[in-house]
């Protein structure tokens, strides 16, 4: 719209503009030729007796001076020294220039000049020599009159055009608002349209369509937008597909290899008790394969858990709980009370979350820790009031390195792992994504990061009110 009134605008301001000014050239022309005219016929009807005194010379100026078109002029004359005027005092006028006298200089047809004196009134001033014939030739005769005649009525009607000129834009540009709103809302009303689908398909609304009107280049992209739409809605749904289809996949298979996993961890028990009895290297294939039949176990139930979240099948069964007296529990079922573990749980910290997960949780990070990083690993318990009530804060940290800047944003990526040359490590690489997803579920987030000095720290921030 403002682009359409700028234009309207332009072409006001631009055909105002050329009016003005070929109809003041206009009107000066027809002035300035009316008066040359005029004073050029009055002094060639006009036999003059030279030489001329001054009385004589007077008379000449006046009679001229009674004869003015179009308007009334005041008439000086020269000749030699001799210098006079209609109106009799002045003699002389300030609008007849020394400019406008070395034109007439030697010109026997005279000319004219268009001067505003300093209070700022127009004038033209018109001289016109007095010649005779001499041999086919017209020769100055010395004597020059001067016509001065004011342009005040020109330039009134000048500004009168101005004025009217000024007056009818802003109506004009008011009337040209009507256009312009109909073309912007012509034009921006696709836009509109296309800028809510966008914000919808951002939000996951993939069968959002815009009604396609005309034929015109936004009619194009809004055919061009449908067709992504639709396109990038099959994509999703394939995928999705693809991804329901490997979930349950993955639970089907964990689900199918417990019964077996559970009869060979039997065996694999009997045997590692008779495992003394046999031969050296008898004794050490059992014990390798009893070890790999339970990593292979615990990959089991890890996926197992890793796809009830999936399928948004897990449940918190929450329970009021010492956090001090949770943190030494789950020390204690993993031996890790031996110093390698330093706490400190400041009594009275309670909260409402599932005990389960919560242990799943706390062993999975001072385990990672222990593993990865270094003793010793602390363990820091706190709470602080939030907006939505208390929070519980829990920290784990080792003494390791730390963790690489290229591993931090994958570090709680399913089956990731930091080296990849450890590919028959202890870990499932689903340790840390069960962690983050039982946080999660307790309404939490789980922060990785590298301590001041040195070692990983992983932070724990949720409520200490979780809701099931």
């Amino acid at each position: 719209m403002a682009a359409f009134l700028l234009v309207a605008a332009i072409s006001a301001v631009g055909t105002a503009a050329l009016t003005y000014q070929r109809a003041r050239t206009a009107i000066l022309t027809q002035s300035q030729d009316t008066a040359v005219s005029t004073l050029r016929d009055q002094i060639d009807s006009k036999a003059y007796q030279l030489p001329m005194d001054q009385a004589t010379l007077q008379a000449a100026v006046t009679d001229l001076g009674k004869r003015g078109k179009p308007h009334p002029w005041v008439v000086f004359g020269e000749y030699g020294e001799l210098r006079a005027s209609s109106n009799i005092d002045p003699a002389t006028s300030s609008v007849v220039t020394e400019q406008l006298r070395r034109q007439i200089s030697g010109n026997p047809h005279g000319a004219f000049q268009r001067v505003e004196e300093p209070g700022g009134a127009p004038y033209l001033t018109v001289g016109i020599p007095a010649v005779f014939a001499q041999m086919g030739r017209q020769e100055p005769t010395g004597l020059v009159f001067y016509a001065v005649m004011p342009l005040t009525t020109e330039r009134d009607m000048v500004d009168a055009m101005v004025d009217a000129a000024q007056q009818g834009a802003i109506p004009g540009l008011a009337i040209a608002v009507v256009p312009a709103l109909l073309a912007a809302r012509s034009v921006l009303r696709p836009v509109r349209d296309m800028r809510r689908a966008a914000e919808r398909l951002g939000r996951g609304r993939l069968d959002t369509r815009i009604e396609v009107r005309g034929s015109d280049e936004l009619a194009g992209l809004a055919r061009t937008f449908n067709e992504t739409a639709g396109a990038l809605e099959q994509s999703v749904s394939e995928l999705r597909d693809a991804e329901a289809r490997a979930r349950r996949f993955a639970a089907d298979v964990s689900h199918e290899l417990r019964t077996p996993l559970a009869g060979m961890l039997a065996v694999t028990e009997v045997l590692d008790e008779d495992a003394e009895h046999l031969d050296p290297d008898t004794a050490k294939a059992l014990r390798l394969i009893s070890a790999e039949t339970g990593k292979l176990a615990v990959l089991v139930e890890d996926l197992m858990e890793i796809s009830r979240f999936d399928a948004r099948a897990a449940e918190l069964n929450l329970d009021e709980v010492d956090i001090a007296l949770a943190v030494t529990k789950t020390l204690e079922r993993r031996h890790w009370d031996d110093g390698r573990v330093t706490t400190e749980l400041p009594s009275g910290v309670r909260a409402r979350l599932d005990p389960r997960r919560f242990d799943v949780v706390l062993a999975n990070l001072v385990g990672n820790a222990l593993r990865h990083g270094g003793a010793p690993v602390s363990v820091t318990v706190a709470n602080r009031p939030g907006p939505d009530g208390e929070r519980l804060l829990i920290e784990v940290a080792d003494s390791g390195p730390g963790i690489a800047p290229e591993v931090l944003p994958h570090i709680f990526d399913r089956f990731f792992k930091a080296d990849s040359a450890r590919t028959r490590s202890a870990g499932s690489g689903l340790g840390l994504a069960i962690t983050l997803e039982n946080v999660r579920l307790h309404g939490g987030t789980l922060h990785a990061a590298n301590g001041p000095a040195a070692g990983a720290v992983f932070t724990i921030d949720m409520p200490a009110e979780a809701r099931a």
